[in-house]
């Protein structure tokens, strides 16, 4: 059985990856799950926009490309002095991209 997740989680992490924006080949998505989890992103999106923190992403607003999408995360990596690397913003945004704003 665990075998069988293990060959499943592989086969969303590829499938995951041949439908992500360039800008995003490779980036870990496990990792950039974990960071947006370990950092509770969600949590501080509500507080920011209530309900659901959802609200927050909206792909025809200011995060209208990939670029944007890193550099914002980048800015909250700077603004909450979040620690992360080049590769766990790249992470974290490829996460979103996948998510909710779908960019290729």
């Amino acid at each position: 059985m665990k075998t069988f997740l293990i060959a499943i989680s592989l086969m969303w992490i590829g499938l995951a990856q041949a439908q992500q924006h360039p800008l995003f080949k490779g980036a870990d998505l496990p990792l950039g799950e974990k960071l947006i989890a370990e950092n509770k992103c969600n949590e501080c999106h509500i507080r920011r926009v209530g309900g659901d923190g959802n609200s927050i992403y909206k792909p025809t607003g200011r995060i209208n490309n990939a670029g944007a999408l890193r550099g914002m995360v980048e800015y909250c990596n700077t603004e909450l002095n979040l620690g992360f690397f080049p590769e766990d913003t790249n992470a974290v945004a490829a996460v979103l991209n996948l998510k909710h704003y779908k960019f290729r």
